[in-house]
């Protein structure tokens, strides 16, 4: 078993009840619920504090935002609303519980009905829904689920922002994109929930998968794959640049992304780009419905080497999606690692580490139906080395 940081403190084992295996759909969840259990985590009484004004559990403290904008709490929040996708599942690792979130965007709702956060947490099946893909808050909704605090984008303007400020919320604004954000996410959520000892143990054990991943690869770093991520678009795919996400796994996996040099923020690919960068390996964005069989059978990519070869890979969806900065993006590390050096299997242990973070994380005890369902093994049978992806 891996080493990883601690448990959540006082956890009390409970059995999840009805919980059925619906359709997967686009976020695969699978044979899901059998054969799990979870950890209801109880509140912790570690320390709440910001820029160094607060003290104990329940003390007062001063949080600076991802804007530069300060804002006085009298104590760790019970109730926030969130109107960005990715919050909800960071803020219940950090949490060890989703209790406290009644408000989320229409997009998270989705996500959680159709993937394994719905069975982590069965609640958030069900949470009201503040904002949709636009971000523009509902300002009367969120009236009457009474947050403690709003979180919403620093960086979308005052359209997303300025409605809740002027209706008297006290609001977190936030940004996104780098590993060093996502860090900040998890200090700021430690805070406001009066754990940050929580999301420092959090953040080591980020830092010690980075370096592990790191050495795994050392052997191959003379010959750095070429990757290329793919996104479907309206009228065919776009690709994520030197400045997006993707690239800081693909390094850290030991591959470089064909796209690093694209200066166009999400730009469209064409099939003649495509088959100009030749990727050794494509890997498809787990916010679509694109499969592998679908550019296995793209005759237009035939001479691709990705394709001859048949690595073509469905980036997982665990607790959140894989491809942004997340929780669980240690394990997109590895498994990106594994993907580019198949031969490292028995070495990464994924499955194993898949086991630990989700019962470290969430209090969850996945099984390995779960793990697969969450590593995309069903989508991913045909590609080449996946089979060192399986129980």
């Amino acid at each position: 078993m891996p080493a990883a940081f601690p448990a959540p403190h006082t956890p009390r084992r409970t059995v999840l009840r009805g919980l059925g295996v619906g359709a997967a759909a686009l976020a695969g969840a699978g044979a899901l619920g059998a054969c799990s259990s979870r950890e209801a985590v109880e509140g912790d009484a570690a320390a709440a504090s910001g820029d160094g004004d607060g003290a104990g559990a329940g003390a007062g403290f001063t949080l600076t935002d991802q804007r530069g904008k300060k804002t006085a709490f009298d104590g760790p929040v019970r109730r926030i609303a969130t109107a960005i996708i990715p919050s909800p599942s960071m803020i219940a690792a950090v949490d060890g519980s989703y209790d406290r979130l009644v408000g989320i965007n229409e997009s998270t709702l989705q996500a959680n009905k159709e993937g394994i956060f719905g069975t982590l947490f069965p609640t958030s099946r069900k949470t009201a829904t503040i904002a949709g893909s636009d971000f523009v808050p509902n300002v009367e909704t969120i009236a009457g689920l009474k947050p403690d605090v709003v979180i919403q984008w620093g960086d979308m303007g005052d359209e997303v922002i300025a409605p809740l400020e002027n209706a008297g919320f006290k609001v977190i604004g936030l940004t996104y994109g780098t590993q060093e954000m996502m860090e900040t996410w998890i200090r700021i959520f430690g805070t406001l929930l009066g754990k940050q000892d929580r999301s420092t143990e959090i953040l080591d054990w980020m830092h010690d998968e980075d370096a592990a991943v790191r050495e795994l690869v050392a052997p191959y770093a003379k010959k750095k794959q070429k990757v290329l991520y793919l996104r479907t678009a309206s009228d065919g795919w776009t690709t994520a640049t030197g400045s997006d996400y993707v690239t800081h796994w693909t390094g850290i996996a030991g591959g470089v992304n064909v796209a690093h040099d694209v200066s166009a923020d999400a730009p469209q690919v064409s099939v003649e780009q495509i088959l100009a960068w030749d990727p050794e390996v494509i890997l498809l964005s787990a916010f679509d419905e694109a499969e592998p069989a679908g550019v296995y059978g793209n005759k237009k990519l035939a001479d691709v080497r990705a394709v001859r070869e048949r690595r073509v890979y469905k980036v997982p969806l665990g607790g959140y999606r894989w491809d942004p900065p997340c929780c669980e993006s240690p394990l997109m590390w590895r498994w990106a690692a594994q993907v580019l050096h198949p031969e490292l299997a028995t070495r990464n242990g994924l499955r194993a580490r898949v086991k630990d973070t989700f019962d470290r994380l969430y209090g969850y005890r996945i099984s390995a139906a779960e793990t697969d369902e969450v590593l995309r093994t069903k989508l991913n049978t045909k590609s080449a080395g996946y089979a060192g992806f399986r129980a």
